[in-house]
């Protein structure tokens, strides 16, 4: 993946990851029930993620699949994140986030766990 997914877009990517493939039509459904978009709104969505290439169409009955996974969303959303705010240097991320809160010893564990299965 490399394209930015807005909120909108997440909106309609959340359903789909969690309740799979949907046809159009009920996941416009959900989508006016979970935030209140109209049919048009949550069709335009679907066409600008078929666009961008997260989504595909599969006929008939113009069913909507995910092309991509949550976690591959995190991945380029983070790394677009520590690339931006942090000019690529992820210890400067985690050197702020640290100086703002303090750390239980489990947390500490868990994050020395983490480094040490980079090494």
């Amino acid at each position: 993946m490399s394209t930015k997914l807005y909120d909108a877009e997440r909106k309609v990517m959340d359903v789909l990851w969690s309740k799979g493939d949907v046809t159009a039509k009920h996941l416009a459904e959900i989508l006016r029930n979970q935030v209140g978009w109209s049919k048009t709104t949550t069709y335009t969505m679907v066409k600008r993620c078929i666009d961008k290439g997260v989504i595909e169409r599969v006929e008939p009955r113009f069913i909507c699949r995910p092309l991509v996974t949550r976690e591959q969303v995190r991945e380029y959303e983070t790394s677009a994140f520590i690339d931006r705010m942090y000019d690529g240097a992820a210890d400067q991320l985690v050197a702020s986030i640290l100086g703002s809160k303090i750390l239980s010893p489990e947390e500490i564990a868990r994050l020395k766990q983490m480094i040490g299965s980079l090494e």
